[in-house]
């Protein structure tokens, strides 16, 4: 794996963690337009650095939320730091759940899955689609929303389904506030990548050479700084009702990846 490789796909998940259009999707598209053969053996340890990257910017961006959220955990009162937490707490099980007991079935899925990554593109943009049109967006992330939201972000595991599109698309479409939903969907993701970088780690699924350091570094940057730009433009489109342009974008690239599988 070469330097710009690596920075081209951290780019390519430094904007696509944050946009709705599927980070895990592009990922295996780029691999394929760009016939990066030479990464599958690297590709579960480069996926882990450029999540961490990612996560990290999140944290850039809502260190004021995520002190709250730590507040709530450590100081359990019913006061609305401890609520937030909580609802973070339970919009994560669905995923966490799949993710710790379907592991293996779920690496499976990407490994050049692009037909299914095309299907699911389409399902992405329909969902922005039907976001973008929803009327009465004002209220605030209730406790049954939070499961219904994770259920979202478990379902978003598959390649080609975007976790951030689905997961503030579903919120948009249970009437919650447009810029509520966007950080509700950043902050929820952030324990699960860490978790299963963790994960990851102790299971000892991956060794690294030193040959690799320069290329993960190059890639951890691009897609931390990528991903701080994102993250903040993606909060303005959703505030603005400015989702459909990625579903037109989904829809055309969806076709694209059932074309090229």
């Amino acid at each position: 794996m070469g330097i710009l490789e690596a920075i081209i796909l951290g780019i390519i998940q430094g904007l696509t963690e944050f946009l709705p259009v599927s980070s895990s999707g592009h990922i295996e598209i780029g691999q394929a337009l760009l016939g990066m053969d030479s990464l599958k053996e690297n590709e579960q340890l480069l996926s882990v650095v450029l999540h961490a990257a990612t996560a990290l910017s999140t944290v850039w961006v809502f260190s004021s939320d995520i002190d709250k959220i730590l507040r709530g955990l450590l100081q359990p009162k019913w006061n609305e730091e401890w609520q937030f937490s909580m609802k973070i707490v339970l919009s994560m099980i669905p995923a966490a759940f799949i993710g710790f007991f379907f592991d293996d079935a779920l690496e499976a899925l990407f490994e050049g899955q692009l037909k299914l990554v095309g299907g699911m593109l389409l399902l992405t943009g329909a969902l922005l689609f039907m976001a973008d049109r929803a009327k009465n967006t004002k209220k605030d992330v209730s406790f049954g929303n939070a499961i219904i939201i994770g259920l979202a972000q478990a379902i978003a595991i598959l390649p080609g389904i975007s976790r951030s599109g689905s997961t503030i698309a579903t919120s948009v479409l249970l009437g919650i506030d447009r810029e509520k939903a966007a950080r509700f969907s950043f902050l929820m993701v952030v324990p699960l990548i860490l978790g299963k970088i963790a994960k990851d780690v102790l299971d000892g699924k991956f060794v690294l050479s030193e040959d690799l350091a320069v290329p993960l570094v190059a890639g951890f940057m691009a897609a931390f700084f990528t991903g701080l730009g994102a993250c903040l433009w993606m909060i303005q489109l959703v505030k603005k009702s400015q989702l459909s342009w990625f579903a037109y974008y989904c829809f055309v690239v969806g076709i694209i990846a059932l074309a090229l599988g």
